[in-house]
């Protein structure tokens, strides 16, 4: 590769202020020209933008979840190489595609065997995950989460509460590939990068609709899943899907790729065989 861009958020997770000159030793190290940016957070995506219209061969980003998922999808299956770094706090995409590396472990990795890796993901009102997404009043959680996330607790123990009244309240309508219409709780879309159901090459969604009719569901659910088993609770319905459409009695709340959304009361869903061109060891 001729050239490499890195586009850091130095205020990000697990990034710090030194991440700048770390980077520019190891593409040093390895040989690579390359050109780091550090800007401020709120330049971020555009400065991701710009980047990525000037044509490096691949752009290695290392920041949260947030802006893995935003540069994935700005850079599309025609753009440069991405390679999202865990620089987050969940770092959702950075482990799907390097495991637990740290982000200089994924970094010198990438620049001594990376290869492309064409990445499918899955769309939800025109916008893109390439992990796993969440549909419906459990997304609320993520509000508060966030809020906790940067000290503000009054803020958070209100979306807490929020959350709290929601639930059992605002169930979602959908229906999956033409099948009979279906109601739940929830809706959970993970693409075959992350689901162990599906082959990595399978051209669809694993779709799972979560639907506990009470508190004690809702702790049955829990166990289950820490057991790895949460596939077989009873409130829990599993299927495959390329396309589908989702409503409900107001705005949806939603989580792609570890951040919070929300959509229109009523939104599409579709599988995107080719989402991005990630830059990743070999298997």
């Amino acid at each position: 590769m001729r050239r490499i861009d890195i586009v850091a958020n130095i205020a990000s997770g697990s990034v710090g202020p030194d991440a700048p000159e770390i980077a520019e030793r190891l593409i040093a190290e390895h040989g690579v020209s390359g050109k780091v940016h550090a800007p401020q957070p709120a330049e971020l995506v555009d400065r991701l933008r710009a980047v990525i219209d000037s044509g490096p061969d691949a752009i290695l980003v290392l920041a949260g979840d947030g802006t893995a998922r935003a540069a994935a999808e700005l850079a599309g299956p025609d753009g440069p190489l991405i390679a999202p770094l865990p620089g987050g706090t969940m770092n959702m995409l950075p482990r799907a595609l390097y495991g637990e590396r740290t982000w200089q472990e994924a970094m010198s990795a990438c620049l001594e065997t990376g290869e492309p890796r064409m990445i499918s993901g899955g769309e939800v009102g025109g916008r893109l995950f390439f992990v796993a997404a969440i549909l419906g009043s459990p997304a609320l959680w993520a509000t508060a989460r966030e809020a906790a996330r940067e000290g503000r607790l009054d803020l958070a123990a209100a979306r807490a509460r929020r959350a709290l009244r929601r639930a059992f309240t605002g169930r979602l309508r959908f229906v999956l590939d033409g099948r009979p219409k279906q109601k739940a709780e929830a809706l959970t879309l993970m693409c075959p990068l992350v689901s162990t159901a599906l082959d990595a090459e399978e051209r669809a969604l694993e779709a799972a609709a979560l639907d506990p009719s009470s508190a004690l569901d809702i702790f049955r659910l829990g166990f289950n899943a820490a057991r790895g088993q949460w596939r077989e609770d009873p409130s829990v319905s599993v299927g495959r899907c390329r396309t589908g459409r989702v409503w409900a009695g107001g705005r949806i709340p939603a989580i792609l790729d570890g951040e919070p959304a929300r959509f229109d009361p009523q939104v599409s869903i579709r599988f995107r065989p080719k989402a991005f061109r990630a830059l990743v060891p070999p298997e």
